[in-house]
């Protein structure tokens, strides 16, 4: 079993006013790395009082998604001899209301575009790839999100 700790912090300015719902949604991520990140909600949730220089809550989230989707597959490659020399993704989560009329992140799709050393493999190899980081990837096992992949070619 493993651990995971993120060290969130918000801190009202001074003089800000907090009832009122108008204070600042910038705040920092803390990782045991060293990494500090900025990080705010997001300006389409809460145009105002964001930080649009901040990585929001969703970005993180497809963001999770697609980093777990890559190692995965990467690792998944170099078991089987094949060579990658670079792995793109521009993933994209689309937040939309659920039955019950709560917000929700309810697809992520990933759009990797892989450069291989040499050939690259048959169209059955890469999908089999996708295919099994997909059932193997951590995070994907965890949410209930929809998560489709359409590789480049």
């Amino acid at each position: 079993m493993a651990s995971y700790t993120a060290t969130i912090l918000w801190e009202r300015a001074e003089g800000e006013v907090f009832s009122d719902s108008r204070f600042s949604r910038g705040h920092s991520w803390a990782f045991d790395g060293g990494v500090v990140l900025r990080a705010s909600s997001s300006p389409h949730v809460v145009p105002r009082y964001s930080d649009p220089s901040g990585v929001d809550p969703e970005e993180a989230f497809v963001a999770s998604l697609s980093s777990c989707h890559m190692m995965t597959f990467l690792y998944l490659a170099a078991k089987r001899g094949l060579v990658v020399n670079s792995y793109e993704d521009q993933a994209e989560g689309v937040m939309e209301k659920n039955a019950s009329g709560r917000f929700w992140v309810s697809r992520v799709t990933l759009r990797p575009r892989i450069a291989w050393e040499g050939d690259a493999p048959e169209k059955s190899v890469i999908d089999d790839l996708h295919h099994l980081a997909h059932e193997e990837c951590f995070i994907a096992n965890s949410v209930r999100t929809e998560i489709r992949c359409e590789p480049a070619v």
